[in-house]
């Protein structure tokens, strides 16, 4: 697979908000927009949109590593729609996003430290792996301002359980990263010292893996989650067979 090297701010006409590059078979977004708490602007969303979408139609990468320069990972997004047009338009940006990170093929890792907030956390939450050192803040603080953050309840219940998650929403206390592990929304707790070589670990461990196989399962297993037993039970013949006769035609 060739490596492709991207480079978004010309193409968005900003200025390094986010580092958007190919390293091998890992994508990375680089969240560089530290004297703003590493806040999503509409622009950095558009970029990583882009390639999200550039990716599904012509896959280069095996992986997606989601990281941030300074001392937070993301503080949330910004909020820069003062009419109910622009607020609807923003809303859908957002949801756009979340969707495409969610369903893309690659295995996506959220490499965390410092602080994630809001739809920082959201981030954190949507990939396969969130990797977070000790001692980050993790909330979700809207209601403290009078906004339900319904674009992360529209998934917060997939990964925790309501008792778990609705008072996170509810009241936006701050949690744990190990509290956060044991209610099902980050993956891994690292030592601060340590964060950028356990995630090095994991995506060495992604690219060792089967590309084609790898993109399956993760297919899979997503759809899984929607559907009832007896479908996945249908789905999966089709998926072992499939599956077989790749490792047939590769002599396994």
């Amino acid at each position: 697979m060739a490596a492709r090297k991207t480079a978004s701010a010309p193409r968005s006409g900003i200025p390094d908000q986010v580092i958007i590059e190919h390293s091998g078979d890992v994508l990375n977004f680089t969240l560089n927009n530290s004297e703003q708490g590493n806040q999503i602007t509409g622009a950095m969303f558009d970029a990583m949109l882009r390639e999200l979408r550039a990716e599904a139609s012509r896959p280069a990468a095996r992986a997606l590593r989601i990281r941030a320069r300074g001392k937070v990972f993301c503080t949330g997004r910004e909020r820069a729609a003062r009419d109910a047009k622009s607020m609807r338009r923003e809303s859908q940006r957002i949801l756009d996003f979340n969707k495409a990170l969610r369903n893309c093929s690659l295995i996506t890792v959220a490499e965390v430290q410092g602080e994630a907030t809001g739809f920082g956390f959201g981030v954190a939450i949507l990939c396969d792996f969130a990797l977070v050192a000790e001692g980050t803040r993790l909330a979700f603080p809207e209601m403290r301002a009078g906004l339900p953050p319904a674009a992360i309840m529209a998934y917060l219940g997939e990964y925790a359980l309501p008792r778990f998650a609705f008072p996170l929403v509810l009241f936006g206390d701050a949690i744990e990263p190990q509290r956060a592990v044991e209610i099902g929304l980050i993956s891994q707790v690292c030592p601060q010292d340590r964060l950028a070589a356990d995630v090095d670990a994991l995506v060495a461990r992604i690219l060792e893996l089967d590309s084609s196989a790898a993109r399956r399962c993760k297919e899979f297993f997503r759809t899984a989650q929607q559907n009832s037993f007896d479908r996945n039970c249908r789905r999966a013949i089709d998926a072992l067979t499939s599956g077989g006769m790749a490792l047939l035609a590769r002599g396994k």
